[in-house]
């Protein structure tokens, strides 16, 4: 057996680690945490001003000039969308939402825990200033649920964990419709008539059979551009392009196992040449076997399982690093006693509780039936979890305000109910074995 190098070592526990579902939540646990013990060090000065410094795109005198912290919500985090929209096709063509049956159970939990804490919120913070923030405690961040799941122990049962998946891309699914609708500024209509153009053109683009990603991702691009000069919030574009991309293979599986044996077979019969050099005969069965293996996987997965480290480890921590800088002082609770701060804690931690599991409730009442091997302690669990909102909810909370100091006390609510829900979550279900 051949010794694996340095490098190999070094790399194997990497790749293990990147490859666990939950380790996207402890890297973004990790730049929450350096976020706000840099804000609250002497260096806070240098945290402020790393994100304010401008870079500009452009050409021809048509220049887009912003800072790195908006470059970050709304270029990076347009790549956090896109990849959102791959997860959310590929789950209503074949995963946890492709049925009226499947969906049902996860989208009215999602919706209870949307609605109960939208609605808490524009009681506390009605006809007030603040009053349009009613979206921030609506979302439930989906891979510090996770890590938060796994870290509850390995007896809980996987539907439980396919249950809280597919209540956060329902989720997903609601805060994305509420960003579109009722948090994009004001229309521009020539800006977001090309991005419509564009993306017509990439739907034809896929119904001729067009799968080169390339193709894909350039006008993607330009379609991200228009809409950010068009008023609609340019993360929605990530989503749009994410339907438009190509969710079919062009062999199915049996013919892509019976011309796959036939170019193994093929390739064990050439003769040899007793080098590390293939042969010609062995070289050209290679590329025929990477060409079938291409017509046998689906761009949309392809893409998704390209970009997904990339969100996970940098895109999410990114902008967790650029949002999550919060002052805490010997003032922080009394800090707390506002409507912005008291109706985001008391929305996430309490209302997405109360809307998941009254949800739960109503559709078990009506003839659904419970995630397989699961206990209501469990699914009280799950609520609880659905209460972490952190990365969508800091995203809405920028788009929702304007004033710095009202998203100041936004970030105080998610910050403690995010918390509070997180430790929460983990203890009832560690209960619940």
């Amino acid at each position: 057996m051949r010794q694996k190098t340095p490098i190999e070592k070094i790399a194997a526990p990497v790749n293990k680690f990147i490859h666990q579902e939950h380790t996207s939540g402890i890297v973004l646990f990790i730049s929450v945490v350096i976020a706000i013990i840099w804000v609250n060090s002497p260096l806070e000065h240098f945290y402020h001003a790393l994100w304010d410094i401008k870079f500009s795109l452009g050409f021809n005198g048509h220049v887009l000039d912003h800072s790195l912290h908006l470059w970050i919500n709304d270029g990076l985090m347009a790549i956090f969308f896109f990849v959102i929209g791959l997860e959310l096709k590929r789950e209503f063509m074949a995963g946890e939402l492709s049925s009226i049956k499947k969906a049902s159970f996860p989208m009215v939990a999602a919706l209870g825990g949307m609605l109960v804490p939208a609605l808490i919120y524009f009681l506390i913070n009605k006809n007030t200033p603040s009053e349009h923030g009613w979206g921030i405690p609506m979302a439930t961040d989906i891979a510090f649920a996770l890590a938060l799941l796994s870290i509850a122990g390995k007896h809980i049962p996987s539907s439980i964990k396919v249950f809280l998946s597919a209540l956060a891309v329902a989720d997903d699914l609601g805060a994305v419709l509420v960003i579109a609708i009722f948090y994009s500024s004001h229309i521009a209509l020539m800006p977001l008539t090309i991005g419509v153009w564009l993306l017509v053109i990439l739907l034809i683009g896929n119904k001729m059979g067009i799968r080169h990603i390339a193709f894909y991702l350039v006008i993607g691009f330009a379609v991200w551009v228009a809409f950010l000069l068009s008023g609609v919030h340019a993360t929605i574009a990530g989503v749009l392009v994410a339907f438009t991309i190509p969710a079919r293979t062009r062999i199915n599986e049996k013919s892509y196992a019976d011309n796959l044996r036939k170019l193994l077979l093929n390739f064990e019969n050439a003769i040899p040449n007793n080098s590390t050099l293939t042969t010609p005969e062995q070289h050209d069965t290679i590329e025929k076997i990477k060409k079938l293996s291409m017509d046998a996987e689906t761009p949309l997965q392809k893409v998704e399982f390209m970009l997904h480290p990339w969100v996970a480890f940098v895109v999410m921590p990114l902008f967790a690093l650029a949002n999550a800088g919060i002052v805490i002082g010997a003032n922080f609770f009394s800090s707390l006693a506002n409507p912005v701060s008291l109706g985001v804690a008391i929305g996430l931690l309490a209302g997405k509780f109360v809307g998941v599991l009254l949800a739960t409730w109503l559709m078990v009442k009506f003839g659904a039936q419970l995630p397989a091997k699961s206990t209501w302690k469990q699914i009280i669990g799950v609520a609880l979890l659905a209460g972490v909102g952190f990365t969508m909810s800091l995203f809405i909370s920028g788009l929702a305000f304007s004033h710095p100091e009202m998203v100041d006390q936004a970030k105080y609510g998610i910050l403690l109910a995010s918390l509070l829900a997180g430790v929460l979550g983990v203890l009832v279900l560690r209960k619940a074995r």
